[in-house]
């Protein structure tokens, strides 16, 4: 499954702006700062997120073709603050949703989509 595309616009618009708020700070809400390909301007989005260990698991509720997906994955590494601290993720890849790759606490909300970002935590 994936969230329709107005849905993905409608938060863009008026869901992210309140979740930028809180999502640095309340886990699992984090957010992930990222360069566009093409623009080099720097971005930043909150999303739902689980670590374990220095896994770090997205589920991809919009699916794997959003810009910021993209972004990441051709970069190669992102940045991700939770709990208001900085971390580096490395080698971002997507992989189903049913991986036992994907960290513990996201499989239930994993269960309704189709992929998880999926990269190494280290210290920024």
């Amino acid at each position: 499954m994936q969230l329709p595309a107005a849905v993905g616009r409608f938060n863009k618009v008026v869901t992210n702006p309140i979740q930028r708020l809180w999502a640095p700070r309340l886990a699992p809400w984090a957010m992930v700062e990222h360069v566009g390909r093409t623009s080099g301007a720097t971005y930043s989005i909150p999303v739902l997120a689980w670590v374990e260990g220095d896994r770090l698991s997205i589920v991809l509720a919009y699916g794997r073709h959003t810009d910021w997906v993209r972004n990441v994955l051709a970069a190669g590494e992102f940045g991700f603050v939770r709990k208001s601290k900085h971390y580096k993720v490395i080698r971002p890849r997507i992989i189903p949703s049913d991986s036992p790759d994907v960290a513990r606490g996201a499989r239930l909300a994993a269960q309704l989509f189709d992929s998880v970002l999926v990269g190494t935590v280290i210290a920024d």
